[in-house]
């Protein structure tokens, strides 16, 4: 049977996604033709301003190259216009001149940006910015003119104002509005954006209408219609888009804003379709790539003949990609006689969220400042979710007592990236399937990410909380994409500028996301712990989700808890207890862990604390990045070949450093003679019992790259071993990269260099008093705070919507 013929006009993001969606169906079902107007393959739109703003570079916004075109045997014809649409003959002429025949035809022609219809609108220097072109010859632009006017404070407009500045002009935005993005942002969220914007140096006339372009061959000015005059050498229109459809409605198809289209994207023509910014569905037409990938997503099934419920709109969202500007809009942003707003400023960090309710479901939100809980806030709109059961405002709880967003605890069917509608479980599934290790290869498979980008981070905490301790984070220059900075650097400016928490480091060393991501909240955390243990309050907002929880997520969505055991020695009472607290909450799984304690493993989320309660024990730091449990054996109090009393040295090992952290988890293991059978070879310290005394080893990891730990030194007392642990626990802290275990540490510092340091007595008393002043600030068991007062229960609870 022969393929039928398919024809994609428009070779732009939303039509070649719905030829992505064609194939994933039927491969070998239609023989594919697309024609672009422009000559390139086809490239991420979105991504125009991150090279305006030297983000990134032309090719690195390709999303589709040649070679993809060729692997699926589609013919690919660039720099050619449609000119026109036989739809009685059914085929298509290029200006070129080819005739193209057609069964089934695909208009994705897009939209043209909007200019003013004022006098002086045709000069040179006066540009729509919409394709790789106009930002080219924006950027040749810029090398000689100074002075731009970007006409629209809207979302396009901002994102081209902070490029020409990056671009080293001085730029002034006109909007006719009283504040900026009017469309997506309540005054107060537009206001600090306007004043945040002027910080970074962008000028502002709001309320000004332009009414002409000044110039004889060249843009000289802008006249608004007060009389006043503005220096300009280029002027950026960015007032909004018009669908393109001139082709269309001389082929007789029906007109409104865009093409009509019904909800399988068919046009008045039975056998031609539309999809993205070209089209109008239920009278609206869209300017966002969410609704449009929605829309190629329902023509995909409907064209391969997969059923579906059709397309019926799609609630959109919008975020900004200005550095220091972070931003959410979703739905309804104004108040009515319906719509209620629950409103939250913090003047402090200059954080502002409202979120507009009506009939107890969230119908729109607007965030600035803190955007974490955008996607929370998408979801719960697109799934209906009623907010009865939500505090709807908190206000002055201490760092951690409220749930930070996590993608652990997110439904495998809330969305992670709204763009692409691509869900948490769908990621999971594909990075189990295909063992996926980073962020670029989920977004090859499964497109997550790869339209703004600003889901990333998330696509990072759901790879870590996937693959556990074989994530690897993948650091450009320095410890993560928000700076450039590294390890060393860092730490070395905290000292020197005597900076006290997480959002100063950022801000004082100027990263690039001044929010900071995944990878470097936790470790700036650590290491402000590290320097200034009794003068930097712990932020737990930063920490992984399961030091949080001191329960370990599993991979059911449940939690296992693990009491603290001493050396793993346990007595009846506990055995009693642990025996209680499983029947109580029906535990599914009682078990042995490898570092001899007992696991209660599938507890809910919501039951933590009150088991903690019920158990009264402490927590064994099974979860953080931090001193672990202590192996031990038996040793010689009952062993026939025990050489010393291991189980006690375990014991005042694991009380002497509980708690404390370090840049990855730190284990410990005492055997009592040399056939090791709590495998001290490979702990981070590790004790093996000898006739004269104990050998000790530093450096081995387990795990799915086993290293053997490197036998450091013979002491003969039990004093001298925990000296020694400490000296190396400290030194390790001080000059660890986060996430680094001790046997990649070792190897970077170099054995005999550790060796010398922890070997001199004077340097090794040193580090050991550091170490034990640092254990100060960690006495207690951090549950037994939470447990102690009643009134900081809600840690589990959602405090706020």
């Amino acid at each position: 049977m022969s393929k039928k013929r398919l024809v994609l006009i428009g070779n732009g993001m939303a039509g070649i996604r719905t030829i992505e969606e064609i194939l994933e169906r039927e491969p070998d079902m239609f023989d594919i033709t697309i024609i672009g107007k422009e000559p390139y393959p086809n490239y991420n739109r979105i991504m125009l301003s991150n090279i305006l703003q030297n983000k990134m570079t032309m090719d690195e916004t390709i999303m589709n190259p040649y070679s993809w075109y060729e692997e699926n045997g589609i013919t690919l014809i660039t720099g050619e216009r449609v000119v026109a649409v036989n739809r009685s003959q059914k085929n298509l002429t290029t200006e070129a001149g080819r005739v193209i025949e057609y069964d089934k035809c695909i208009i994705a022609t897009g939209s043209n940006a909007f200019l003013l219809p004022v006098d002086g609108s045709r000069l040179d220097g006066v540009i729509g910015w919409r394709t790789i072109e106009d930002t080219e010859r924006m950027i040749e632009m810029a090398k000689t003119r100074k002075k731009a006017v970007v006409i629209g404070g809207g979302l396009l407009g901002l994102e081209c104002a902070r490029g020409l500045m990056d671009q080293g002009m001085e730029v002034t935005v006109l909007h006719l509005a009283e504040w900026l993005m009017e469309m997506q942002l309540d005054r107060k969220a537009g206001d600090l954006l306007r004043e945040d914007l002027e910080a970074q140096g962008m000028h502002f006339e709001m309320q000004a209408n332009t009414q002409e372009i000044l110039g004889e061959a060249h843009v000289e000015g802008v006249r608004l219609s007060d009389g006043r005059v503005l220096e300009a050498e280029m002027v950026v229109m960015a007032v909004g888009i018009r669908p393109v459809t001139k082709g269309a409605r001389a082929a007789g198809l029906e007109i409104g804003r865009g093409i009509i289209v019904d909800d399988y994207m068919q046009t008045s023509d039975p056998d031609i379709y539309a999809v993205g910014e070209c089209c109008e569905h239920n009278s609206k037409v869209y300017g966002l790539v969410a609704p449009l990938y929605d829309q190629g997503i329902v023509l995909a099934d409907h064209i391969t003949g997969r059923p579906t419920e059709g397309y019926s709109g799609s609630t959109t969202f919008t975020s900004l990609k200005v550095s220091g500007c972070d931003l959410f809009s979703a739905g309804k942003i104004y108040e009515s006689e319906n719509v209620k707003g629950i409103e939250v400023y913090n003047s402090v960090d200059r954080i502002y969220k409202k979120v507009f309710v009506q009939d107890e479901h969230i119908v729109g939100a607007v965030l600035y400042g803190d955007t974490e809980e955008g996607n929370r806030f998408y979801n719960m709109m697109k799934k209906g979710d009623s907010i009865e059961e939500f505090t709807l405002v908190s206000l002055m709880h201490k760092a951690g007592e409220v749930d930070a967003i996590s993608v652990e605890t997110m439904d495998d069917d809330e969305i992670i990236c709204g763009c692409n509608g691509i869900s948490k479980g769908t990621i999971v599934e594909a990075v189990h399937r295909d063992g996926l290790t980073s962020v670029e290869e989920v977004s090859k498979v499964t497109k997550a990410g790869n339209s703004c980008g600003k889901c990333k981070g998330q696509i990072g905490d759901l790879l870590e909380y996937t693959l556990g301790d074989n994530f690897v984070a993948n650091a450009p220059t320095g410890i993560c994409g928000c700076t450039d900075l590294s390890r060393d650097q860092i730490v070395t400016q905290i000292r020197a500028k005597g900076l006290k928490t997480s959002k100063e480091v950022r801000h004082v060393l100027d990263f690039n996301d001044k929010g900071g991501c995944p990878k470097c909240r936790p470790a700036i955390n650590y290491y402000l712990n590290m320097v200034y243990p009794h003068d930097h309050e712990d932020e737990k907002e930063s920490r992984y989700a399961n030091e949080r929880y001191h329960a370990n997520i599993q991979k059911d969505g449940t939690f296992s808890v693990i009491p603290q055991m001493q050396g793993g020695v346990t007595n009846a009472e506990q055995l009693m207890k642990l025996g209680e607290v499983a029947i109580k909450y029906d535990v599914p799984l009682v078990k042995i862990t490898g570092a001899q304690r007992i696991g209660l493993y599938g507890l809910k989320k919501e039951e933590l604390t009150q088991v903690w309660k019920d158990l009264g024990m402490r927590s064994a730091s099974a979860y953080g990045k931090k001193t672990r449990s202590v192996k031990s054996c038996v040793g010689k109090e009952f062993c026939r070949f025990g050489t010393q009393y291991t189980t006690q040295l375990g014991i005042r090992l694991e009380q002497t450093f509980e708690y404390i952290d370090t840049p990855h988890k730190f284990k410990m293991g005492v055997s009592g003679c040399p056939r090791s059978c709590v495998e001290s070879g490979i702990k981070d310290f590790g004790v093996i019992g000898v006739e004269n005394g104990f050998e000790i080893f530093i450096g081995g990891n387990g795990g799915t790259e086993i290293v053997a730990a490197e036998l450091l030194t013979t002491v003969e007392t039990e004093d001298e071993v925990i000296k020694l642990c400490g000296a190396l626990m400290q030194y390790y802290r001080e000059t660890g990269i986060y996430t680094e275990r001790t046997a990649p540490w070792l190897k970077r510092m170099g054995f005999e260099n550790v060796k010398e340091v922890l070997l001199d007595p004077v340097r090794q008393q040193a580090l050991f008093d550091k170490v034990m002043d640092a254990k100060k600030a960690v006495e207690k068991d951090p549950w037994q705070e939470i447990i102690e007062n009643e009134e900081k229960q809600k840690i589990f609870e959602v405090e706020r919507v």
